[in-house]
């Protein structure tokens, strides 16, 4: 299936709200003068795991029929989103040609403008310059009219496939232990909001979600994502602010396991201190979960900030160094020109986008379609 649903989801009431847990903190031992940081540090209780009682109302289950979903309301939604970078990049892009016939080389100089200025970022623009060049050589003549389907090509041609089945919003959730997903990124570029966001979805599926808030050093992220979970219908746990991290992450590893959780999605703190300090932290988190449920974290999800453009290749780059990150997803982009981000991010990274945030609503976190997206950007193809 693409990027939409074939159907239409029946309207149901908002979720009915989960019980915030507040837990006892694991007792961590002092960590050791040496870099590497392991599990091991963690004491670990042999009481039974921690149970969320009462248990919490299951969310109502969202079931699909024979009614088919309006399409062209979807991708105008989505067009609308990517509105600003859409009227930024092809606005430059007119300009650029304006008056020309064919494409030269002073064409290709003014698209290579056009693409660094959107954001798309210098790696691969070169790469979109190059693939044009060769069309040219090989074709001998190229006109203006031609440069539109070449882009909309090379650019699908660049991104990473992200799609999976759109059941369960993407997740895939298999019987027995529950999938983990490690949720990174800055303060501010949406982690808490996407969390939720994906709770609720997952809840309207009728699964059971487990929220664990690890960012433990700033209160004002652990209440926010309280908010959330009870907005979305997910239990959720949490302990002091201060408390270590990856004690947060056990607790709400066993506490999933004990109650028979579909999904859990682990906070963490958005610092960037110091790579190497965030490299310990992650680590340690992820060998710890990894105590509770072998091969978790099933998926590292990077959350970025498409506003914020080249920056984000800078956080991109930072966290891809100090964990093993496997999907992304980029916020703001409604509110941004800068969306030429997402093209350079997953082409310099190979590192498949997973959501794409576009508006603050809670329908408006959207599953990635590359195609979709260059649909959404260039319009069908001529």
């Amino acid at each position: 299936m693409g990027f939409f649903d074939l159907f239409k989801r029946k309207k149901v009431e908002e979720p009915k709200s989960q019980e915030v847990v507040e837990t006892t903190p694991v007792e961590v031992t002092e960590e050791p003068k040496s870099e590497e940081i392991t599990a091991d540090e963690v004491t670990t209780s042999t009481e039974t795991p921690i149970v969320a009682t009462p248990e919490p109302k299951e969310a109502e289950v969202v079931e699909e029929d024979d009614e088919e979903v309006d399409i062209e309301a979807e991708r105008k939604e989505l067009e609308e989103g990517l509105g600003k970078t859409k009227e930024g990049f092809f606005g430059r892009l007119k300009r650029a040609i304006a008056g020309r016939t064919t494409v030269d080389a002073d064409v290709l100089d003014d698209l290579e403008e056009v693409l660094i200025t959107s954001d798309v970022g210098v790696e691969t623009t070169v790469k979109i310059i190059n693939a044009i060049e060769e069309r040219v050589a090989r074709d001998k003549y190229m006109n203006t009219s031609e440069l539109h389907d070449i882009l909309r090509d090379e650019i699908a041609k660049l991104m990473e496939e992200s799609h999976r089945s759109t059941e369960d919003f993407g997740i895939e959730v298999k019987e027995g232990l529950p999938y983990v997903m490690m949720v990174v990124g800055v303060n501010g570029a949406g982690k808490t909001t996407t969390i939720g966001k994906l709770a609720a979805k997952l809840t309207r599926a009728g699964r059971k979600v487990y929220i664990g808030a690890a960012d433990t050093f700033r209160a004002a992220a652990i209440d926010q994502l309280a908010v959330w979970a009870e907005r979305a219908g997910a239990t959720m746990i949490r302990q002091d602010m201060g408390s270590d991290p990856a004690s947060v992450a056990y607790d709400t590893l066993r506490s999933a396991v004990a109650n028979g959780a579909d999904v859990v999605l682990i906070d963490t703190a958005g610092r960037l201190h110091n790579k190497v300090g965030l490299m310990k932290e992650l680590t340690k988190i992820r060998n710890v979960m990894s105590k509770v449920i072998p091969d978790a974290p099933h998926e590292v999800m990077l959350v970025l900030d498409g506003s914020t453009g080249q920056n984000a290749f800078e956080q991109a780059k930072q966290f891809t160094e100090a964990t093993q990150v496997t999907s992304l997803t980029i916020t703001k982009l409604d509110g941004t020109a800068k969306g030429g981000v997402v093209i350079g991010i997953s082409d310099k990274f190979h590192i498949p986008v997973r959501y794409i945030g576009i508006g603050e609503g809670i329908d408006q976190l959207k599953m990635f379609d590359r195609k979709e997206f260059v649909r959404a950007l260039f319009g069908d193809k001529k």
